[in-house]
């Protein structure tokens, strides 16, 4: 009863179905060792000496005794069980009573959450959706960023000090519908509009379906044809990040080459502009040649010209067809109608432009290879269909509502050093094998107001080669350096892993090593196998 209020960003409200470990019942593969790694290596990390005093040492070995891999306890939990039900709100959300702002960006990985949220909750509610990967919407990135400072001082003297501010007299829901944008890996302003609603889905969103023909989208049904394809291992590499840290190389690259290695359905281009809010549902009407398979659908914008922007997307493994909870195998030839909700979006497809929906059995990184190669089947017209949540021009707007970013006064200067983002994918034509390498904020040396220097390193790396889904391979590095320069005291701890598999498991090792002084100090290794659930 003492929670009046919250505020709650870049957060999930279904652990198991919308975070960093499974996406549609798939295996995440470019998160889920990613954050598991660094979750290892920050849990081992020691207790600073000018805090603590002298026990320090005491306090670390203790901490480093005690951790463990969560990569393992995420992977023995391949389905939606009481593991994950645990500390998700959606199975209550009845349960909340306080008021409630959820705000988050589009590039982030979270957005969905919003939405469900604000349709979910009977409790006092807003929502904020913005074009910002995982970041404070002051500092958001992909641009523009917000006054968000203000707006969470006048939430918390609403429902904290019983001002009037008027905050509850505004929209539910303000979300950022994006124009189209030339696809590159990196988009510091996102150019569009603020477009408002007082519920949840918006009442003026209209659903307007089209059907997935014999490579074309169109607005009546044509006869079914079968379509095959075989997927390759390596589509996905363009595919940018599942969580967007803003100004790095996160964002989808350009979608032709994904385009040829997927099959594709294409609207004719458009007479005027059409803009979109909320979640497109693809369905189709499927069959697979193996018993475990998955699929990728990506909305994507061609422009005339011909590049491929991504909208959204979303993974599913097809044995989850039905429930997340009780998987099932598929019947190898059997039909099946198989609706698709893809992650929200807001955004305007220019005129000119074609609508296009894209197709794969597979996409590394972000999903797992299933065990076998699959050749999906679809079959057009009647039963394949795309439903876009379409807004009109006229919809309710708002010019500025936020003023300008503002940044909370600094107790004290901090440096910071240069730091190392990048995305590198390299092929190799003779073995097949291509590697896709992340950096975030690598090499990252920043000088803390209390004297501490914190230096982080960090690389993640997907392999896999093409026509072997059992080559898939993960292996992450993370590394975390404290010194004090006045006392000489200096630590180091790194924790590693790599992911791989066979057709009935997964294989897991991890390694976490820790130094002061550059002598070494604790040493610890992990190896498991886990059988692949349907995955």
């Amino acid at each position: 009863p003492a929670l009046k209020a919250i505020i709650t960003l870049c957060s999930t409200d279904d652990r198991y179905a919308d975070d960093v470990h499974y996406k549609g019942g798939a295996v995440e593969g470019h998160d889920m060792l990613h954050w598991g790694v660094y979750m290892l290596m920050a849990n081992g990390q020691p207790p600073d000496p000018a805090i603590v005093g002298d026990g320090w040492r005491e306090l670390w070995d203790r901490r480093v005794g005690s951790v463990w891999p969560l990569t393992e306890t995420w992977l023995e939990h391949q389905r939606r069980d009481a593991y994950w039900k645990h500390g998700s709100v959606c199975e209550d959300y009845s349960a909340i009573e306080c008021a409630v702002y959820a705000a988050g960006g589009w590039q982030d990985g979270y957005s969905d959450a919003i939405p469900r949220l604000l349709e979910g909750l009977d409790c006092p509610r807003k929502g904020l959706i913005g074009p910002w990967g995982h970041l404070w919407p002051e500092f958001g990135a992909p641009g523009p960023a917000i006054g968000f400072l203000q707006e969470c001082v006048r939430w918390w003297d609403q429902w904290l000090k019983g001002e009037d501010t008027g905050i509850m007299d505004e929209p539910m829901l303000r979300a950022w519908v994006q124009d189209s944008v030339r696809p590159k890996p990196t988009q510091v302003e996102r150019p569009g509009r603020w477009v408002t609603a007082d519920s949840w889905p918006p009442p003026f969103a209209a659903a307007t379906e089209w059907s997935l023909n014999d490579g074309s989208l169109d607005e009546s049904d044509r006869p079914a044809v079968e379509r095959r394809i075989l997927g390759r291992q390596v589509c996905g590499m363009d595919g940018g990040a599942w969580c967007g840290e803003g100004e790095t190389a996160d964002d989808a690259d350009d979608q032709r080459a994904e385009d040829g290695m997927s099959m594709v359905f294409d609207s004719a281009a458009l007479e005027q502009p059409l803009s979109i809010l909320g979640a497109p549902i693809v369905t189709l009407d499927l069959a697979s040649d193996r018993p475990s398979a998955a699929i990728v659908v990506r909305l994507c914008e061609v422009l005339p010209d011909g590049a491929s922007l991504l909208v959204t997307r979303q993974v599913m493994n097809l044995t989850h067809r039905d429930s997340h909870e009780h998987p099932e195998p598929l019947e190898p030839g059997r039909r099946y109608r198989v609706p698709v909700e893809l992650d929200d979006a807001g955004h305007r497809f220019a005129a000119g432009s074609r609508i296009r929906v894209a197709v794969s059995p597979t996409y590394w990184p972000l999903l797992w290879p299933s065990p076998e190669p699959v050749t999906l089947s679809v079959f057009t017209g009647e039963g394949s269909s795309l439903e876009l949540p379409v807004i009109p021009p006229d919809a309710p707007t708002e010019a500025e509502p936020f003023g300008r970013p503002e940044s909370a006064e600094p107790l004290a200067v901090v440096e910071y050093g240069k730091q190392h983002n990048s995305r590198l994918v390299t092929r190799d034509a003779l073995t097949g094998r291509s590697d896709l390498a992340f950096h975030w904020n690598s090499g990252s040396d920043t000088l803390f107001p209390q004297g501490i220097r914190v230096k982080f390193d960090n690389e993640a790396v997907y392999s896999i080669v093409e026509g072997d889904p059992l080559s898939a391979e993960v292996g992450v590095f993370h590394a975390i350096t404290y010194r004090r320069d006045e006392s000489g005291w200096k630590v180091r701890v790194e924790g590693r892993g790599r992911m791989t598999c066979d057709r009935e498991t997964f294989l897991l090792e991890h390694w976490l090593t820790t130094w002061q002084n550059d002598e070494l100090v604790h040493e610890r290794t992990w190896s498991k196998s886990i059988p692949r659930d349907l995955t």
